[in-house]
């Protein structure tokens, strides 16, 4: 992370399609970015959520996970099938879905626009209705 001019690099190493790229984060991430990063004493490469048992070490998958249900509970919303990390990049996708494709896909990390198109872009009714709304009526 280069806290300084708000990037976060995501390393190829640690990416599941071995995809390495950069990405500007806004204000609100990066401040609670710096303050992960105070809480863990350890090298500056140390991981944002370290283990408690070891700080050069990432938290575990088990410990994560639990943190979700436990926000889902507290946040009063009843288990659902498909809620879960992805469902935020689902989300994310979906959002910015009038950005355009290769800026999205930079900014979400996605190697290839096909895997935000199949994946994780969501069109609801609401959205249809608007751009069937905004289009421009044709003469005859």
């Amino acid at each position: 992370m280069d806290l300084e001019d708000g990037v976060v690099r995501w390393r190829a190493e640690h990416e599941k399609t071995g995809y390495e790229h950069c990405t500007p984060v806004t204000a609100e991430a990066l401040t609670a970015l710096e303050e992960a990063r105070e809480r863990n004493p350890e090298a500056e490469d140390s991981p944002v959520l370290p283990a408690s048992t070891d700080a050069s070490r990432c938290v575990g998958r088990s410990l994560v996970r639990y943190w979700w249900n436990r926000a889902q509970k507290l946040a009063g919303l009843e288990p659902q099938r498909g809620r879960g990390w992805h469902s935020l990049r689902r989300k994310f996708a979906s959002d910015l879905m009038d950005q355009p494709l290769k800026v999205l896909c930079e900014l979400g990390g996605w190697k290839t626009a096909k895997t935000v198109l199949q994946c994780y872009q969501r069109a609801d009714e609401d959205r249809l209705r608007r751009a069937l709304a905004s289009r421009s009526s044709v003469r005859t």
